[in-house]
């Protein structure tokens, strides 16, 4: 299977990746449009899409391009994020001075900056784009906060592992397919829609009151304005159901309320 991410080879959607399929090549876009792009026309198989990170909340621009191409949700997995400070491999730690990686994951790791002054976070677009840089560079007052597996795919060095503050940090990633690409015969625990409603009082009630009645349980709700309509939303919601026939029944209930209302996926849940 070819599946696109966003993002450099050895970033975690990388490894997202090859959890969902360890024999999968792996495409690499600059821009999550690009993947989801790539996936709608089938010049690859699937995307691998971060969708919420336990410590930095949601990745907003998923779920809006979510909305905007016509792809399906086909497995969900949580990924345990373990940043790490990777170098040359003849660095040490009191020669490394600017560090490099995106700005959610130095966010993560503020504890490891503070006890350490010397070092200066410097925001980068991607973490293992940071060591792909850093072994470009050659420098060794240069370092990189990004997974083991992009020290390994690039040939770094781990210098100090586990640096993120806070150790229950995990993100969720989608595997998206075709609509026609997903396979029939799979365990269902869970449903994701999204849908607008009339810009009245009480509407998001009454449409959250059909999703108590079926007895789906809501684990997510997520707001996103609608492109050329100010003030008014999508909502985005994940639930879990027990079976296909409670999913139709909350597609159904929904669609005889709201606007617009679109499936975005059925797949069995993340194992916690």
């Amino acid at each position: 299977m070819q599946i696109a991410i966003q993002g450099e080879l050895g970033s975690f959607s990388h490894e997202a990746a090859l959890v969902f399929d360890p024999a999968a090549t792996i495409q690499p876009c600059v821009l999550s449009a690009e993947m989801f792009r790539l996936l709608e026309v089938g010049e690859v198989d699937a995307a691998v899409a971060p969708i919420e990170n336990s410590l930095a909340g949601s990745v907003v621009e998923h779920y809006d391009l979510l909305w905007q191409h016509d792809v399906r949700i086909e497995q969900e997995l949580r990924l345990r994020i373990k940043h790490c400070l990777i170098t040359m491999p003849e660095s040490r730690i009191d020669t490394v001075h600017r560090v490099y990686s995106h700005p959610v994951a130095l966010a993560q790791c503020r504890r490891f900056f503070a006890e350490h002054p010397g070092m200066e976070a410097i925001p980068f677009y991607d973490t293992a784009g940071s060591v792909k840089q850093l072994m470009e560079l050659r420098d060794r007052h240069v370092g990189a906060v990004a997974s083991a597996h992009a020290a390994v795919q690039y040939g770094a060095r781990v210098m100090q592992e586990g640096i993120e503050d806070d150790p229950e940090n995990y993100t969720r990633f989608f595997l998206l397919k075709r609509k026609n690409a997903i396979a029939p015969d799979r365990v269902i625990t869970k449903t994701s829609l999204a849908f607008t409603v009339a810009h009245r009082p009480g509407t998001l009630v009454e449409a959250l009151q059909i999703l108590a009645a079926q007895n789906a349980n809501l684990t997510k709700i997520q707001s996103r304005p609608v492109h050329g309509q100010p003030w008014h939303y999508v909502f985005y919601v994940d639930c879990q159901v027990d079976s296909t026939q409670m999913a139709d029944q909350v597609l159904t209930g929904l669609k005889s309320h709201c606007s617009i209302v679109r499936e975005l996926g059925r797949y069995q849940a993340a194992e916690e």
